[in-house]
């Protein structure tokens, strides 16, 4: 079973899916780490951003210099985009291999897709459902994201701002959880939906 958990930036998408697999078993795929990991210097997928960018995103050792790639992306939507495109293709390739290697290790093995676009990539269309992750408090979702990307909190703000509202999570998938900051809380939800699991 393959299920998505989404939500905008800091909302606390990492903190679910430590639980799912600490508590769960539950076999984690990150979108965040595998663009990381593809991007790396004579990758095919960092070859294509750097047609559709530039070499001014490049540190000097060739690599990606993602602070800079962030700050163009999150100042245009057009050029956000433009990184989607590019982005999606290349991801969504190696979650579906991702998937297969698990499955073909164990048939019953139950797998999260841990994607903040899962719904613009449309790989929500390969999960069973989907759980929304929502941050009660947008004074500690910005604080995660400054703390995490070693930004200030302007520009943490700003790129929650160029993300998509709450509201469009909410509406879209078939779980929410609300994090508040309190780890027990966040576990009596997850226990929830996965007791809900065991019906299915």
């Amino acid at each position: 079973m393959v299920i998505g958990i989404t939500g905008s930036s800091g909302s606390g998408k990492t903190t679910v899916c430590r639980i799912l697999e600490d508590k769960y078993k539950f076999n984690i795929i990150n979108a965040d780490k595998i663009a990381n990991k593809l991007s790396k210097q004579n990758k095919q997928y960092l070859k294509d951003i750097v047609e559709q960018f530039g070499t001014e995103i490049l540190l000097e050792d060739g690599t990606l210099n993602r602070k800079k790639l962030a700050e163009i992306i999150y100042n245009s939507d057009e050029k956000r985009e433009l990184l989607n495109k590019c982005t999606f293709k290349h991801i969504i390739k190696e979650i579906k291999n991702q998937i297969e290697q698990i499955y073909n290790k164990n048939k019953k093995a139950m797998i999260a897709i841990d994607a903040p676009l899962l719904y613009e990539a449309e790989l929500d269309k390969i999960c069973y459902f989907v759980i929304s992750v929502i941050s009660e408090s947008k004074e500690a979702q910005i604080k995660r994201i400054v703390e995490r990307d070693k930004i200030t909190e302007e520009q943490a703000k700003s790129r929650l701002n160029a993300q998509k509202p709450d509201e469009f999570y909410i509406s879209k998938s078939q779980y929410v959880i609300i994090n508040n900051e309190e780890i027990q809380k966040i576990e009596e939800q997850i226990e929830k939906i996965y007791l809900q699991l065991q019906n299915i």
